[in-house]
């Protein structure tokens, strides 16, 4: 997982070196958001599925980055004042508050663009499994997917709303991304229909675990591993996992999804180990 993570890193920091002249300022913004820290678990995910069937990590390292830069922006778009209002991100400053919240704007929406660029290229060159993954992203980062989530969120600040609600928000906002990185690499890595169905239950499954821990060290993490400003859920009236269950509950709850996904992973004849690491570090993660 460390070796794809400087791999990953490696690629982003090439792909915006040099990039720019007259507009080079929104490069930097772009650029100091995708390349400021950040687990990469979407990347590695998508990774790490595809390697369940290849071995050629140069045919689905441009996608998995892809990935990340869609990630990138959500958070660059998450943090600005009309959204969640957050000063700090991955440990350092968010975009808006180096670059001011014209330019992170713009941020977000470049490396949204440089993304889909990305994968239609990839599609262009590879085919037509790319080209599902193109689609796949595609899906799970619109308004069907992560934005719909968002926009349930913001609505529902404030509010009380029912579990159903809640879990709507989860599998969409967090949830989707997640879920498509796993399938990417199942697409262009050439999984069975059988084994996307799998992949793709054990990709909302590793959501909403991941969601959920996400809503526990909001309350009880160290702001110093997190990288962020903790308890905003609860100071901007959010509804989370939290607001509905005991934080023993939570983990409860993330603990049993978890051990569904090791199961899920066990219908599948590959060697799933690294994926089960993954899906347990995930679990017992501080950060």
């Amino acid at each position: 997982m460390d070796q794809i993570k400087i791999l990953v890193d490696s690629w982003l920091n090439n792909y915006f070196k040099d990039k720019g002249t007259y507009e080079s300022k929104i490069y930097q913004s772009m650029e100091y958001s995708i390349v400021n820290g950040g687990k990469r678990i979407r990347p590695i995910l998508a990774v790490l599925t595809y390697g369940l069937y290849k071995n050629d990590i140069k045919e689905i390292l441009p996608m998995a980055c892809a990935i990340e830069m869609i990630h990138t922006y959500s958070l660059i778009h998450d943090d600005l004042p009309c959204m969640d209002d957050d000063d700090l991100r991955r440990g350092k400053p968010t975009n808006h508050k180096v670059y001011g919240e014209g330019l992170a704007v713009l941020a977000g929406d470049g490396l949204l663009n440089e993304a889909f660029n990305i994968m239609l290229k990839e599609a262009a060159i590879n085919g037509e499994k790319h080209l599902e993954a193109a689609t796949i992203l595609g899906d799970a980062s619109g308004v069907n997917g992560m934005i719909g989530g968002q926009v349930v969120d913001i609505l529902s600040e404030n509010k009380d709303i029912s579990f159903e609600e809640l879990s709507f928000i989860h599998a969409k906002k967090t949830g989707a991304l997640l879920k498509s990185s796993i399938l990417v690499g199942a697409s262009i890595g050439g999984a069975s229909k059988a084994e996307f169905e799998i992949l793709s239950e054990f990709g909302s499954k590793i959501g909403l675990a991941f969601q959920i821990i996400d809503d526990i060290l909001d309350v009880v993490g160290d702001e110093n591993k997190v990288g962020k400003n903790l308890r905003t859920d609860s100071s901007r009236e959010k509804n989370t996992y939290v607001k509905f269950f005991s934080i023993d509950e939570c983990r409860k709850r993330a603990a049993d999804l978890t051990n569904e996904c090791f199961a899920l992973l066990g219908k599948i004849d590959k060697n799933t180990e690294i994926l089960e690491d993954l899906t347990r570090f995930l679990l017992e993660r501080d950060y």
